[in-house]
């Protein structure tokens, strides 16, 4: 129905990354990650179908379906990044495959049975907690989303990438299962004065972040498990530091040790990197949560509206300090703008999809929306963000997306 992108060949730099859909009724000649090529039946309703477990027994997905991830085009492997596919998601939950992933020193492969976190620090009494251990501890489950404070770097001064898997991909949703944290710190016993904890991971870049004792005690969480089953090896297998609504490098994946103190441990990537240069010279730290944000999936870049008349905005919204409270869309530019509804659930700190009936006339438009979060705060736009904190900064870009769409219906991504 849009010619111009495939679910599979999003587009960067005018080159098309992937093989094109495939046509109706015939299968590829190469299944696509994550599924299994099998012959198309004629007439599936006068022959049997497949046989029960015949995939081996853990499940694929269509061969008809293929969206991936994207990574994008770093000179490092092990240092890189890759993008969730927005434009094809579906309510808000992000399958874990498609979940956008950010190393900085490869992914480990790690046993389990042979993995530990170690508590130490200002406590009362150190502990060392298996993966048996702390699954024999009280649960809980949250959906939630993470953000990598990354997420757009690359349109500060100019539109670059074409597709909202370029622009905003660096954010996904997941059902998160695991341990509060503040039972485990309970259990070893905070000293007098501890206020912040050091967080650090498995991986070869041995990551380490600095954590208020507050979130800590809050709502944070040791997460062994996403979407019903094991942490993904990329997401952190097998624990993962859970923050919510906190900026994604704080969520230490391979999560090892915890360490406690009176003070921030002033780590590389909380004074060299994740920090936000302002036009002073001066460099913000710990800008920890993550701004209300939202982003129109639907028309998005390099999709093709076929002809005028009716159509449905869609697109996510989320916020690090709670709830979306509601979404407005506007069609030109934002001169006019207009409520859209929130689809159930909506959720604290979670990708919250709005919707929004639209009537294109056949003429230049520009979509776009704004979101405001429980807080009042209200999306900005990207001079409004840029007159506050100039361009010297790759992190913390929540200005309001405008995707443009010419008279052929053709939408790109533009700066209003």
């Amino acid at each position: 129905m849009f010619p111009g992108v495939s679910r599979r060949g999003m587009l960067f730099g005018g080159a098309a990354l992937g093989a094109s859909l495939l046509s109706s009724g015939q299968a590829a000649a190469q299944a696509p990650p994550g599924a299994i090529e099998y012959p198309v039946q004629p007439d599936s309703t006068k022959e049997q179908g497949r046989v029960i477990l015949d995939d081996g027994g853990y499940g694929s997905r269509s061969q008809f379906e293929n969206e991936l991830r994207w990574r994008y085009p770093t000179d490092s492997l092990d240092s890189s990044w890759s993008l969730t596919p927005l434009a094809a998601g579906m309510g808000i939950i992000t399958p874990s495959g498609l979940h956008f992933e950010r190393h900085h020193g490869g992914i480990p492969t790690i046993d389990p049975e042979k993995h530990s976190l170690i508590v130490h620090g200002m406590v009362d009494k150190p502990l060392r907690f298996t993966m048996n251990d702390l699954k024999r501890l009280p649960s809980v489950s949250r959906t939630m989303f993470i953000e990598c404070s990354g997420n757009g770097l690359s349109e500060w001064d100019k539109p670059t990438l074409k597709t909202v898997q370029g622009t905003h991909g660096l954010t996904s949703t997941s059902e998160w299962t695991g341990v509060l944290l503040s039972t485990v710190l309970k259990e070893a016993g905070i000293q007098d004065g501890a206020a912040w904890i050091l967080a650090e991971g498995a991986d070869a870049a041995v990551m380490t972040r600095s954590v208020p004792i507050d979130k800590a005690m809050d709502d944070a969480i040791l997460a062994y498990g996403q979407n019903g089953e094991a942490l993904r090896p990329e997401q952190g297998y097998p624990l993962r530091l859970l923050l919510p609504g906190y900026e994604g490098n704080t969520h230490i994946k391979w999560l090892r040790r915890l360490e406690i103190s009176d003070k921030p441990f002033m780590t590389r990537e909380e004074t060299l990197k994740y920090t936000d240069l302002m036009p002073d010279g001066k460099a913000r730290e710990f800008t920890l949560e993550m701004d209300a944000k939202s982003v129109i999936t639907f028309p998005s870049g390099a999709m093709r509206l076929p002809t005028p008349g009716f159509y449905e905005i869609s697109g996510i919204a989320w916020s690090g300090r709670g709830k979306i409270t509601g979404v407005e869309i506007s069609a030109d530019g934002g001169k006019t703008w207009n409520k859209a509804t929130l689809q159930e659930p909506v959720l604290d700190k979670c990708h919250t999809r709005f919707r929004m009936p639209w009537i294109w006339d056949g003429r230049e438009a520009v979509l776009q929306s704004r979101c405001t979060d429980e807080t009042g705060y209200v999306q900005p736009t990207l001079a409004e963000l840029v007159k506050a904190r100039g361009v010297y900064s790759v992190y913390h870009l929540n200005a309001i997306q405008s995707w443009h769409i010419a008279a052929n219906g053709e939408v790109s991504n533009v700066h209003v």
